[in-house]
């Protein structure tokens, strides 16, 4: 699909959501944080998060939060409410959740910043009955993403950290 006219990008820091139409772009890179990415194909709407941990005890009075998963979700049933759309009728991808320190992981334990944000988005994919049709997480290193909203087009390039090099030491 060709890229619309007055197209415009959209780059999200930590913490930041965005959900809009067509004529958008909209990039980010993730290292242990995780992007949640959400495309309705009929209406040519979508958007993205970019978090940064799973949760937080928010008090009531607080607004919404990006940073954080359950919140980064909530801020997306709201847009898709606004929207006259259905959750289930949007194709999902999920990326992110890299190990920025993988000298310092603990195999077979999700201890870690990276792993809970990784369980976060599948239980929030799960408890909301929502479509995913791709994912990349995990590993050691970061990732940029790239979302064109006019197509549902994803592209994702991955740095990986050589994990086989000792860590660096002060003089």
């Amino acid at each position: 699909m060709k890229k619309p006219a007055n197209t415009h990008d959209i780059y999200l820091q930590p913490g930041d959501f965005h959900f809009g139409e067509r004529n958008t772009r909209v990039r980010t890179i993730l290292g242990s944080c995780v992007s949640i990415i959400m495309w309705h194909e009929n209406r040519l709407i979508g958007g993205m998060c970019h978090y940064i941990l799973p949760n937080r005890n928010r008090p009531i009075h607080e607004k919404l939060d990006g940073r954080y998963a359950e919140e980064a979700m909530e801020l997306f049933m709201t847009k898709i409410q606004a929207s006259n759309t259905r959750p289930r009728d949007y194709q999902v991808k999920i990326f992110g959740g890299g190990n920025m320190f993988p000298q310092y992981m603990k195999l077979g334990k999700c201890a870690d910043v990276p792993c809970q944000n990784v369980l976060a988005a599948r239980t929030l994919i799960k408890r909301y009955g929502l479509n995913l049709v791709g994912e990349n997480l995990g590993g050691a290193g970061h990732r940029q993403v790239l979302f064109d909203i006019w197509s549902g087009h994803v592209w994702m390039r991955r740095v990986e950290i050589n994990t086989k090099a000792p860590a660096s030491t002060l003089p």
